[in-house]
């Protein structure tokens, strides 16, 4: 029995003892050391994903205004592993990242080429199929300057941002883009009765208080997940401008008293439930035909309530992102 076949039977037994089954191994590296990894496996099991996560590494971003900003991220990749195969490489998921990283900034070419190299270039022998699916998950926070309401003031909006790319085959390649919005949100019921008592007590009808009420807001967080077309010219930018557009009450980064003024103003023109945020972003993500898929997590971290109000939103894709779960 050769050490592989031994190997293999140790293996197949779960009693056997660990400092056994690190005596057999027939296939050395490059270096002369154990490549156990690379051992046949026998047991028939195979894995839907394996890899690493929390890689830390910067990587260069083009912003939609042609300025190229790095950013510091943290990267999970994986690959399907095959029944019959032990494991992986894991050390060559990060070197192809970094390289790709060194002479690319991120956009849909850069993370094809990183999920292709992965299916191709992790195989044990020329001899092997390449890896039937491979995933890149990029975490980072992604800078855009905000324009002052007002004022002739600028500052900058970080958003909380998620790229993820799949491989299938060399034909069918998804890229996914999230990111968290931050706004505040006025209570129309709050915002009504408190006009409804300023009007009773000026008329006299009641003299409970100063005649000042103020509606209940707060800050509110949408975590916004699409599914882009990879042949169209996407921005991450172009996403945090389309959650603006439908709820304008962005909270803000930079403001003087007029900046604050303006704020009270503009929450004033846009009260909004939960309900009603959901329905702008509805809408608005509808429009932009290179959007294939979305769905949003809506959360009003509610003044009044000790508990928050939520709403769950999509754009209704059978066996689409409506099975992604972001709020549990």
């Amino acid at each position: 029995m050769s050490n592989i076949e031994q190997n293999n039977d140790i293996q197949a037994n779960p009693h056997a003892m660990l400092g056994q089954q690190v005596l057999y191994c027939d296939i050395k590296d490059n270096a002369g050391l154990n490549d156990f990894q690379k051992l046949p496996d026998r047991q028939g099991i195979a894995i839907p994903k394996v890899g690493i996560s929390r890689l830390r590494l910067p990587l260069t971003f083009k912003h939609s205004d042609g300025y190229f900003m790095g950013h510091d991220c943290e990267a999970s990749m994986y690959l399907n592993l095959a029944a019959g195969k032990t494991g992986i490489n894991m050390s060559r998921l990060v070197k192809i990242l970094q390289e790709e990283g060194m002479d690319h900034f991120v956009n849909t070419h850069f993370l094809k080429s990183v999920l292709n190299r992965y299916r191709h270039e992790l195989k044990d022998s020329e001899k092997d199929e390449p890896f039937k699916q491979a995933f890149l998950k990029i975490q980072f926070s992604y800078p855009m300057k905000q324009k002052s309401l007002k004022s002739n003031n600028w500052g900058w909006q970080y958003y909380p941002a998620t790229l993820q790319a799949k491989q299938t085959g060399e034909n069918k390649f998804e890229v996914f883009i999230t990111v968290e919005y931050e706004y505040s949100s006025t209570c129309p019921c709050s915002l009504s009765m408190a006009k409804q008592y300023e009007r009773e007590f000026k008329a006299g009808l009641t003299t409970e208080g100063n005649g000042i009420a103020a509606a209940h807001s707060q800050r509110s967080k949408a975590t916004c997940k699409i599914q882009i077309d990879p042949q169209s010219d996407f921005f991450l930018e172009d996403l945090v401008q389309h959650m603006r557009t439908a709820i304008p009450t962005e909270t803000q980064s930079l403001v003087k008293r007029v900046d604050e003024q303006a704020f009270a103003i503009l929450n004033g023109e846009n009260p909004m439930f939960v309900e009603h945020a959901s329905k702008r972003l509805f809408k608005t993500l509808n429009s932009d035909a290179r959007i294939l898929d979305w769905i949003v997590t809506l959360e009003h971290f509610e003044s009044l309530h000790s508990h928050n109000a939520v709403a769950v939103i999509n754009k209704g894709i059978a066996g689409g992102l409506e099975q992604d779960h972001l709020f549990s």
